[in-house]
C-alpha cells in the first residue's frame, strides 16, 4: 500500500469513544468496499455533578467509565474490534497521586473557580509573552488558569499530585494502565509550546511541578493493550481533543477552505503547516492548537449551540429539530446578540440573559423560543462572518469555501445563514466528523489507511454532503449593528475581551 492509497483490503474494525461537553457516543467503524461503515453502539449524556465538599461543578468520570464499559462489554460479546481510542473536550484534567489514585475532583471548565484568575495572572506575566510561548487564545477556563486557581484554592491537591492527565488521557489510563499526555489536547492547555513541549517557565510561574506532565505523544500512538473489559484490544490515542479529531475527519481539499466544527461550541478556523502567532493574531485572539500529523489548527472558539441548548432545557423543549423549523419561520435579523460575550458562558438563566442583552442594546426583545432561537442562529452566522474576515486578514488570501461538520451541520437553517453571512459556498458534513477522525487515527496506526490525506479522501467518498450557496445578502444595517456589539466588547483593550 502506498501512503496515498486509501485502504488495505482487510475489514479491520475500531471503536471510537467520542465525548462532547454535552453528550458522548461510542461508534464502531469499519471500511468495506472502499467506504466507511459506522455503527453507533451507544449515546449518552455527559454526566456532571456538584462536589459536596468543594462545591465545584465536576465531571462524573466514574460514570463515564462505567458507561463505556457497559456499552463496549455488550458489543464484545459478539464482535472483537482491533482497537479503541477516546477523544473529548479540551482543557479539563485529572490529578493522580503516587499510588495512581485521584487527587481532588475533575472540575468542569464551566465552574466559576477561575473567575478573575486570568486577569490576575496577566498582570504578572504579559499576555504577549504567554502568547509568544504558546500561540493559544485567552479563555478564562484554559488549563493554565484552572491550575493557577487550584494552586490558590487547594494547594494540598497540587502537593499530593504526581501525574497530570487530560480527561481522555485519564480514560486511556483506566482502559490500559498507561500514563500519557497526548499532543493535540496538551496544546489546548496554554501550557504547551508550538514545538509540542511543555513550557517550564509558565508552570513555574503558577507554582506547578514540571514532573506532573509527561512528554506529549503524537496522535495515533499505540499506548498499549487494553485491560478489563477491553482486554485484547489495542488502546490507541487519536487526536484526543475532539476538535482535533473533528478537523482530521473534515474532508478539506485545499488551503483555501475553512472549517466549522459545530456542536456545543463552534470552532472555526483553517489548517496550517505552521502556527500563526503574530501580534495581529493575538489582537484577534486566535489560537494555534495542535492537529493530526503535527499540523496546526488556527481557529477561534465561538459559543455554538450552547445558548440554545440551555434555552431548550430551561423551557423543557425536547425536539431541537422542531425549534429550528419554528425559527426558520421567524423574521430574520430582528434581534442579535454578541454570542462570544462572557455573560453567555454559564448564566443562571440563558433565556433571561439573552432578553436582557437585547433590552440593553435597544433591540426588540425575543419572547417565544422560536424568536430566541432565531436570534441565536442569526447571531452565530454573523459571528462566522467576523471570524471569516479575520482569517482572511491573517492568511492574506480570501477563503473559497466553508465546511461545517459535527452535529450542528444538520441545522439547515444555520448552514444557509452561514452561506449568506459569509458570502461563500458551505458544504455540510460529515455529522460524525470527530468519531471519523478518531477512527482514522486508529486505522492509520494499524496500517489500514496510509495517512491523513488518504483518510480524508476516503471520508469524502463515503458520505453525501449537501451544499449551500449564498442567497440573501445580510442587510448592511445588521452587519453594522453586529460589528458595534463586538467593538463594545473589544473596547476593553485585552486579548481575552
Amino acid at each position: 500500500m502506498t501512503a496515498d492509497s486509501p485502504v488495505n483490503a482487510n475489514e479491520t474494525t475500531c471503536l471510537a469513544v467520542d465525548l462532547g461537553a454535552s453528550s458522548g457516543r461510542i461508534v464502531l467503524g469499519s471500511i468495506r468496499a472502499g467506504r466507511w461503515e459506522l455503527r453507533e453502539i451507544d449515546r449518552f449524556r455527559t454526566p456532571t455533578r456538584s462536589d459536596t465538599i468543594s462545591g465545584y461543578q465536576c465531571w462524573d468520570t466514574d460514570e463515564v467509565l462505567a458507561q463505556i464499559e457497559r456499552s463496549v462489554g455488550g458489543l464484545l460479546a459478539d464482535r472483537r474490534p482491533a482497537s479503541i481510542g477516546v477523544d473529548s473536550w479540551a482543557v479539563d484534567y485529572v490529578l493522580l497521586d503516587r499510588d495512581l489514585r485521584t487527587v481532588g475532583v475533575p472540575v468542569c471548565y464551566r465552574d466559576k473557580r477561575t473567575n478573575g484568575i486570568m486577569e490576575n495572572l496577566c498582570e504578572r506575566l504579559s499576555p504577549e509573552e504567554i502568547y509568544r510561548r504558546t500561540g493559544i487564545q485567552f479563555l478564562s477556563f484554559n488549563t493554565l488558569y484552572q491550575l493557577a486557581a487550584c494552586v490558590q484554592q487547594h494547594p494540598e491537591w497540587i502537593e499530593r499530585a504526581r501525574h497530570f492527565l487530560m480527561i481522555p488521557d485519564y480514560l486511556h489510563f483506566l482502559l490500559s494502565g498507561v500514563l500519557s499526555n497526548e499532543y493535540t489536547n496538551a496544546t489546548t492547555t496554554q501550557l504547551c509550546g508550538s514545538d509540542g513541549e511543555w513550557d517550564r517557565f509558565l508552570m513555574q510561574a503558577i507554582g506547578v511541578k514540571e514532573s506532573l506532565m509527561r512528554p506529549p505523544v503524537a496522535a495515533g500512538t499505540v499506548l498499549g493493550e487494553g485491560t478489563g473489559v477491553v482486554h485484547g484490544l489495542k488502546v490507541i490515542a487519536p487526536g484526543t481533543h475532539d476538535t482535533a479529531s473533528a478537523v482530521a475527519g473534515t474532508p478539506l481539499e485545499n488551503a483555501d477552505e475553512a472549517y466549522i466544527s459545530s456542536g456545543t461550541w463552534s470552532l472555526m478556523g483553517i489548517e496550517s503547516l505552521s502556527p500563526i502567532a503574530t501580534p495581529e493574531a493575538l489582537r484577534m485572539n486566535f489560537t494555534n492548537e495542535g492537529g493530526a500529523e503535527r499540523r496546526f489548527r488556527v481557529l477561534k472558539n465561538i459559543m455554538g449551540m450552547w445558548p440554545i441548548q440551555m434555552v431548550c432545557a430551561e423551557q423543557n423543549v425536547a425536539g431541537f429539530g422542531s425549534v429550528v423549523e419554528m425559527a426558520s419561520r421567524e423574521q430574520p435579523w430582528r434581534s442579535i446578540i454578541d454570542v462570544n460575550n462572557p455573560e453567555f458562558l454559564n448564566p443562571t438563566s440563558m433565556t433571561e440573559t439573552i432578553r436582557e442583552f437585547c433590552r440593553r442594546s435597544d433591540q426588540p426583545i425575543p419572547q417565544t423560543i422560536a424568536q430566541i432561537a432565531r436570534c441565536v442562529f442569526d447571531s452565530l452566522a454573523l459571528s462566522y462572518r467576523e471570524v471569516k474576515r479575520q482569517l482572511e486578514t491573517l492568511r492574506g488570501q480570501e477563503l473559497k469555501r466553508i465546511r461545517i461538520v459535527g452535529g450542528g451541520c444538520q441545522n439547515k437553517l444555520l448552514n444557509q445563514l452561514c452561506a449568506d453571512a459569509c458570502e461563500l459556498p458551505v458544504t455540510a458534513g460529515p455529522v460524525e466528523a470527530s468519531a471519523l477522525g478518531n477512527l482514522s487515527a486508529q486505522m492509520i496506526a494499524l496500517g489500514v489507511i496510509g495517512n491523513l490525506s488518504a483518510a480524508r479522501k476516503l471520508i469524502c467518498e463515503s458520505f453525501e454532503m449537501p451544499e449551500y450557496h449564498p442567497q440573501r445578502p445580510v442587510p448592511a444595517a445588521v452587519i453594522a449593528r453586529s460589528e458595534e456589539l463586538v467593538t463594545m466588547r473589544e473596547m476593553k483593550g485585552k486579548p481575552w475581551a
